[in-house]
């Protein structure tokens, strides 16, 4: 059996933050704010893969008001995620995501993010696609107020496990 999930997560830019996309930190003078490093892009990585093991979102698995969660990696919580994943029976078989950002420019990070991401997956660079796009200085991401990402996880059944309608 193979699932698909999507997942998309959205923050605002400030100033006094780390930038961190990807697992990467991205020098400059701004960051995204969020409870952890604000990751968009493991974010909704995230998002995808829970989504397509039937295990809810990031909110159910990491909630805000949860300190244990302040400040940390986000690569960490893909790391859990993948672990939720494995004991649900399922098998992380690949991952597509986009950025929409006006800044910073993503080309230089690429190929590193993509490295951090697998890492924390326990999947190959090759199983893991990473796109970016501006938005056309259109709406708030055009305007540079803020970084968003999409991301597809396809995931195999490790198991030959039946849909909920079996």
């Amino acid at each position: 059996m193979i699932r698909v999930g999507l997942g998309y997560d959205v923050h605002p830019l400030v100033t006094g933050r780390r930038l961190v996309l990807g697992g990467v930190e991205i020098p400059g003078t701004v960051g995204l704010a969020g409870h952890s490093d604000a990751d968009v892009l493991a974010h909704a990585i995230g998002d995808a893969v829970l989504g397509a093991a039937g295990l809810g979102d990031l909110g159910t698995h990491f909630p805000p008001e949860d300190e244990r969660w302040r400040n940390v990696s986000s690569l960490e919580l893909l790391r859990h995620i993948r672990r939720l994943v494995q004991e649900a029976g399922w098998r992380i078989a690949y991952v597509d995501a986009t950025l929409v950002a006006e800044y910073p420019r993503i080309a230089p990070f690429r190929e590193r993010m993509r490295e951090r991401i697998a890492e924390a997956l326990a999947i190959t660079t090759t199983q893991v696609n990473l796109k970016a796009t501006t938005n056309e200085r259109l709406g708030f991401i055009g305007r540079g107020e803020g970084i968003a990402a999409l991301a597809v996880a396809t995931l195999e059944s490790e198991h030959g496990a039946q849909s909920d309608a079996d």
